[in-house]
Parts: C-alpha cells; structure tokens; sequence
C-alpha cells in the first residue's frame, strides 16, 4: 500500500487480533490510519516504546523499546542515554514517529501499544527536559473511574491553583491519565519532585480516597495517585493508542464535562474500543 508517499508490505490483514471481538489486524491499521491526525502529534519527537502482540491479545506479547531488526532506513531513529538499564545498556536506539509511513510499519509488527516518555527530542536527538506532567490515576481493587473522576477534579483544582492546565485521558486500561503541558525549564527529577508533593498532599486530605504509596495493602477502595512516571526513563501510554486487553480499547482523551458528570454520579465513564471512538 502507498503511505505517506512510500509503498508498504502489510501482511495478515484477516488476523484475528481480539479474538473477544474478532477484531482484525486489518480494522486495526485502519483505526491508526483515520486516527493518525489525532495520534501522531502525541507521537512527534518523542523516542516510542511498543508493546507487540503478533498472534494477538491472547498470545505472548513482548516489549521493545529498541529499533526493530530489519527497520528499514528510513524510519526515523534516536538513540538516548539508558541510565540504570537492567539490561546494562548505556545507550538504546529508539524509532520515532513523525508521519503515518512509520506508524504502519510499526503497527504492522503487530504494535498494539505505544508508549512514550514525557520529554522530546530536539532537531539533533538530544533529550530535551519534560513538556508535561502526567499524574497516574491507578484504582485498586474496589474502586473505578467513578473514583478517578472525583480525584481527577481535586488534582485539577490542585494544579490550576499553580497556573497549569490539565486534561484528562482514559487509560484504555483500567484508570486515568492526567497531563499538564510544562514550559520546558525544569529537570524530570523536579517535575517529579512537584508530583510527589501533589500525591502526598492530597493523600492528607484524603486519606480514605487516594494513595500516594504503592503499598498492594493499602490501596483497596482507593485511587494511587503515581508521581513515578514524571521519571525520565519511564513512559506512559500514549493518547489514542490501542491496548492490548480482552477488548480493542482506546487511550482515550476525555472532556472535563465527562468527568465531571461521572464523579457526581450522572453518567457513568467507560473505556472506549476503536469502534465506539
């Protein structure tokens, strides 16, 4: 097929990825080519890391952060310092996705889910500091996004009190994403440092609803509210990426009216599938 002016080999298009849905390999390029104006600003200079499902949901799945072998030449790469790599690594190199050419080529390789850090890269690959903050909504056992809701309103209201604007993002998965845009000026350690603070401030005032602690016993009934991810070496899932879960869900940007009408009990807030999106 031509993309973005060049002509890709797709394969296994009839592939049964969700097999809860019979979701194909081919409706799922399809939903990343109709939403590629959506997702590929999201993408844009920042190092993708994938989660690969070949043989689909219900098989073996994998991680790669590394270049795939046999990426052709000219698929955009960088490669970025990996301090504290369990593999050893000093360096990795990671593809980048700047147009809907290099999209295909990774979902093709069975990439259901792509990952990305909070920093981009600069014109010459250097890692530039953190243009967001994100805040991990994580409910434990017994609590859902009617939860998330009713803390994403606090975080939100914690966070315009410092000049910083936030939009909510449904996971796809099982909670929420909060991201606030940065200028750009301060270190991941620092903008870690203000999130572990929101977490625990928050956790004092309450204490019967949010956990800043990644405790398994103490988060029943609760939302974590996970700081980490500010961390320079950790990603989160990027907005409008698949999952790979029972059902072909959607990270999903959401409207501050949905969450509001959630966390008041007026209309429930679900994990979208592409067919909803």
């Amino acid at each position: 097929m031509s993309v973005a002016g060049r002509t890709l080999k797709v394969s296994n298009l009839d592939k049964v990825l969700y097999p809860a849905t019979g979701t194909t390999k081919g409706e799922v390029l399809n939903y990343y080519v109709t939403h590629a104006d959506q997702i590929l600003p999201e993408l844009r200079d920042r190092p993708v890391t994938r989660i690969r499902f070949p043989e689909g949901v219900a098989a073996n799945s994998f991680f790669e952060k590394n270049l795939p072998p046999g990426a052709p030449s000219w698929l955009p790469r960088v490669t970025v310092p990996t301090p504290g790599s369990s593999r050893g690594r000093d360096t990795l190199t990671f593809p980048l996705v700047p147009d809907l050419a290099a999209l295909v080529y990774l979902v093709n390789l069975g990439s259901l889910e792509l990952h990305v850090p909070q920093w981009r890269v600069d014109d010459d690959g250097n890692p530039l500091p953190p243009d967001r903050l994100v805040v991990d909504l994580d409910p434990g056992p017994g609590a859902g996004l009617e939860e998330c809701a009713r803390v994403a309103l606090l975080v939100r209201e914690r966070l315009a009190a410092v000049g910083l604007e936030t939009r909510p993002v449904t996971s796809g998965s099982k909670g929420m994403q909060l991201y606030a845009p940065l200028e750009g000026i301060r270190t991941s350690d620092e903008v870690s440092a203000v999130a572990k603070s929101l977490a625990e401030r928050l956790e004092e005032d309450h204490p019967s609803l949010i956990t800043s602690r990644m405790t398994k016993a103490l988060r029943p009934g609760k939302i974590f509210l996970d700081w980490s991810q500010n961390n320079a070496a950790k990603t989160t899932i990027c907005p409008w990426s698949l999952r790979g879960r029972e059902r072909p869900q959607v990270a999903l940007p959401r409207t501050w009216d949905e969450v509001e009408a959630a966390a008041e009990g007026e209309e429930p807030l679900t994990q979208r599938t592409i067919d909803e999106v």
